[in-house]
């Protein structure tokens, strides 16, 4: 068990290798750099709630470890939730370290059990989810432009959807040249026992990162951009430890830690448990939780991978302060005043830790008095005749402290920094009533280019001892302005009081909207993020920073502090109460189609109805024109319609008749524009939030991608549809034509069923549902009566397995086949279900996306008839994937065929089948 009080690092002198020398970084980016430095995560600029673990004593024991140390850590993981949660928290909230985790993508490809998100807005919702979970592990995050493209089962096809290996290969080496860390943990090995291909190429990449950053000849477009190479010290790969040998280091994550009242594995669970769009997270209780971790490559002569047995990540690092002297080498005689300056700037810390356990207000001044240190050592090694490697080394270090003794001195003074924006005038009455806050619907959450607003921020001084003097001050991007109002930003602040400042800002006519910097134009082909132009410098970040950051300087006798915060809008959440998210740029319209999909049978004639809602985010309305842009020979009425709102946040839904031509199979694109004062507005957002995890902004362009699909459809078909986690196959087949209703719990319970031909079971039903667990004898009996029951696949196999939900047995696996493009064979050519109403051939399974389908059964009872074989490259058949049997006189049908990701991508063969399917409890004559 490590005893984090007596932790002390092997000291060994090194010479500095090469590093990077960061160019000068635009206003936000350095924003987000200082956000982070200072103290306050990257995770808490999105507004995630503030944990009690960062509060009071509590966190003044936390700033006090980082103050003596050096250390920094990376570790890696392929998908939000694959992170090593215990360990983070425990190297950064135990130990002090500085720690970020590069997770390669962002779970885009998953399936939603919680939300109707899906794709690139599922990837948003997990964003959210992961930050909210480093903030318990106490880490930074960052990410490749690599994209979850679904399960994949090898290293091979994981880089070739990637568009080969050296592209996010140069994403994990950017990262590692500018965050250089001393240490790197991988979760993955890099081999088929990782399991999926992303794992893999995880590890594989991880591996190959730790050399080649160091190589200036790998990505010599890095150089050329300013950074130089890095090269960390020491490369683990992290494993549960099972009777393993080979452990150079084995952690016990299920340490106590009084400070924060838990185990380190404790809070990793309770991180990673709040990633619900995918993981049920078990709680862990008390006692011992042992790891290994395994030394793979080292550039430490003293570390042998295979041979060494260590204590620590650290071990044969010298990470104290006064270790910085030592890393000069040659070079120390340079600074000759350096030795002298980080030993008081270490005598600081220990005394801090001395008095802060005792009284954090005696524990202030002698913060306060590091901070003046530093900041008198910064510009001297500036000014030094060191290397510029070597100096950018050492700057990185001494900033990181001046971050770090800041945030203590603040926490020890008990200071705390408030910032809203002023609601507009147009809500001030109804804000009010309401004590500041309004309802979300009614609030103005949004910053338009070209108007301005008013901020108000408080600091509060909760401790014992008056703040001589403070100021407040904005921090804004280009081109953006403000001005102080009324009464001066400026003053002293006495015990228990607060320094209140309100401000007028003015946002540019050309402000950047508050947006992902990444995207894709065909999300279900595309597996590489592009990067939105002009927003290149937030690459690897989670989200571009917030626009508007509040400073507050304040002096305590000889020295000065600094503390910053995110501007906020506050509201009322309908359900959850005062609530408060970050202030954000956006557009004055917000323009979307709906739905963003639709799909046409090839049969239909006549015209269709397209609704275009528009989002008013300007203070005081605005005007403008809408019109629709269709394809050639396509008719739309009216050709125009004008758009007219008084005030911030009203929304207007807009109805557009449109005729196509002759209709042939294939895809086609309806555009929505608006047009107002000079300019078009062609894109949408959606809020992407959830109150236990911030919130962030999806943007998409304003169109309607039309598929058209020749299908037969019966004559009269009336299904009922079970929903599960969460699909939109539902509308996919009312498009069509198909009279689709969705069963509700009480209709499920006690409605009358037979009313339905079919019943579809909606994707892992069995697993989320618990009334569908519990009334599946009503749905067997209703098969048994003659109706149709089509169930789809299930994600908890055992728990499906356990509950005995099919009318014979049969039992689900996690065989899948993965690649969409693998041949499709036909086992029952004869079966009805493949020729009425649709004759169904191999060609149908042409231009299927993503994957073929997911757990398959592998055993089953032989009044089950496989219809379909298919299997990946120099894999066995899996004809699991399609069953159907005789039950009582209705028909059971199982699949696992991804039939969920194929409707609403408009894959016209897989609508065809589908409604073959759920035509098996017709009883008319097709049409």
């Amino acid at each position: 068990m490590i005893q984090f009080a007596k932790r002390v690092r092997a000291t060994l002198a090194f010479t500095l290798i090469p590093i990077l020398i960061q160019p000068a970084m635009p206003q936000q980016a350095a924003t987000q750099a200082a956000m982070q430095q200072s103290g306050a995560p990257a995770e808490r600029l999105w507004g995630q709630p503030a944990l009690p673990q960062d509060s009071g004593i509590t966190a003044l024991y936390q700033d006090l470890a980082k103050l003596r140390t050096t250390g920094r850590l990376m570790a890696t993981a392929a998908h939000p939730d694959d992170e090593d949660g215990g360990m983070l928290a425990m190297e950064s909230r135990g130990a002090g370290v500085t720690a970020l985790e590069l997770t390669v993508n962002r779970g885009e490809g998953g399936q939603n059990k919680i939300g109707e998100e899906l794709f690139d807005e599922l990837g948003i919702v997990r964003t959210l989810e992961l930050l909210q979970a480093d903030q318990y592990y106490g880490v930074e995050e960052r990410f490749t432009r690599a994209v979850d493209f679904g399960f994949s089962k090898s290293a091979d096809e994981t880089f070739q959807k990637w568009g080969g290996h050296e592209i996010v290969l140069a994403d994990f080496v950017r990262v590692l040249r500018k965050f250089r860390p001393d240490v790197i943990v991988s979760v993955f090995s890099g081999t088929s026992q990782d399991g999926h291909g992303n794992h893999q190429a995880s590890g594989i990449l991880t591996r190959e990162a730790f050399r080649a950053a160091a190589d200036p000849n790998k990505f010599p477009e890095q150089i050329r951009e300013g950074l130089l190479p890095w090269q960390a010290k020491k490369l683990y790969v992290g494993r549960f430890l099972r009777g393993s040998t080979d452990c150079t280091l084995e952690l016990d994550l299920g340490t106590y830690s009084p400070v924060l009242g838990k185990s380190y594995a404790q809070l990793g669970s309770e991180g990673r448990g709040l990633q619900l769009s995918q993981v049920s997270s078990p709680i862990v209780p008390p006692g011992p939780r042992p790891r290994c971790y395994v030394l793979v490559d080292s550039a430490l002569p003293s570390a042998v991978p295979g041979k060494a047995k260590e204590k620590d990540l650290f071990d044969g690092i010298d990470t104290s302060l006064p270790g910085l002297t030592a890393r000069l080498g040659a070079e120390e005689s340079k600074v000759p005043f350096l030795a002298a300056a980080l030993d008081k700037l270490d005598a600081a810390a220990r005394n801090a830790m001395n008095f802060g356990p005792r009284d954090m207000s005696l524990a202030a001044p002698i913060l306060i008095g590091g901070v003046s240190i530093i900041r008198q050592l910064i510009p001297q090694v500036e000014q030094s005749a060191l290397a510029p490697a070597t100096k950018a080394e050492l700057l990185l270090h001494l900033n990181t402290k001046l971050a770090e003794f800041e945030k203590a001195a603040s926490d020890a003074n008990s200071l705390e920094l408030d910032a809203s924006a002023d609601l507009p005038s147009s809500q001030g009455a109804r804000s009010g009533q309401l004590g500041g806050f309004v309802p979300l619907e009614q609030s103005f959450l949004m910053a338009v280019p070209g108007q301005s607003f008013t901020l108000t921020a408080h600091l509060y001084n909760r401790g014992k001892e008056a703040i001589e003097s403070a100021g407040m001050r904005l921090e804004l991007p280009p081109g953006w302005n403000w001005e102080p109002i009324g009464a001066s930003v400026s003053g002293p602040v006495a015990s228990n009081a607060e320094l209140t400042a309100r401000f007028k800002v003015t946002v540019p006519a050309d402000a950047q909207y508050t947006r992902p910097y990444f995207y894709r134009d065909d999300p279900q082909k595309e597996s590489l993020y592009k990067i939105v132009p002009g927003m290149e410098k937030y690459e690897a970040l989670p989200f571009p920073p917030p626009p508007v950051i509040v400073h507050a300087d304040y002096r305590v006798g000889d020295g000065t502090g600094e503390l910053r915060t995110v501007a906020q809008v506050r509201h009322i959440d309908p359900i959850y109460g005062q609530a408060e998210r970050p202030l954000v740029v956006g557009p004055p319209f917000s323009v979307e189609l709906q739905p963003d999909s639709q799909i046409i049978s090839t049969a239909r004639t006549g015209s269709t109805q397209v609704r275009v809602g528009v989002r008013n985010n300007a203070v005081g309305g605005g005007n403008g024109t809408l019109s629709l842009h269709v394809p050639n020979g396509w008719r739309v009425e009216p050709q125009s319609t004008p758009v007219k709102f008084t005030e911030a946040g009203e929304f207007a839904s807009y109805v557009f008749t449109v005729t196509p031509a002759r209709l042939q199979e294939g895809h086609y694109q309806v555009q929505a524009v608006v047009d107002a004062n000079g300019k078009q507005y062609s894109d949408g957002y959606r809020v992407v939030t959830r109150h236990d995890i911030g919130t962030f902004y999806y943007y998409q362009p304003a169109r309607q991608m039309v598929s058209a699909e020749t299908v037969k459809l019966p004559a009269k078909l009336r299904v009922g549809y079970i929903m599960g986690a969460g699909d939109d196959i539902p509308a996919a087949l009312e498009q069509v034509g198909v009279d689709v209703h969705t069963i509700s719990p009480g209709e499920l319970a006690g409605g009358d069923l037979t009313q339905y031909d079919t019943i579809v079971l909606g994707i892992r039903a069995y697993d989320v549902r618990t009334d569908v667990r519990e009334q599946n004898r009503r749905l067997l009996d209703y098969v048994e009566r003659g109706g149709t029951l089509l169930v789809q696949y299930n994600q908890q196999t055992g728990l499906f397995n356990a509950g005995h939900y099919t009318p014979y047995p049969m039992t689900a696996s996690g065989e899948r086949v993965t690649v969409e493009e693998a041949p499709v064979e036909i086992l029952e050519p004869a079966s009805p279900l493949l020729n009425t109403p649709n004759k169904i051939s191999t060609k149908d399974f042409d231009g299927w996306v993503q994957e073929r389908g997911v757990y398959f059964m592998n055993n089953w009872d032989p009044k089950y008839s496989p219809l379909l074989s298919s299997h990946d490259p120099g894999e066995q058949a899996l004809k699991g994937g399609l069953l159907v049997a005789p039950y009582g006189k209705g028909t059971y049908i199982f699949t696992g065929y991804a039939f969920f990701r194929q409707l609403p991508a408009g894959v016209p063969g897989a609508m065809r089948l589908f409604v073959n399917l759920i035509s098996a409890g017709a009883k008319s004559p097709s049409r």
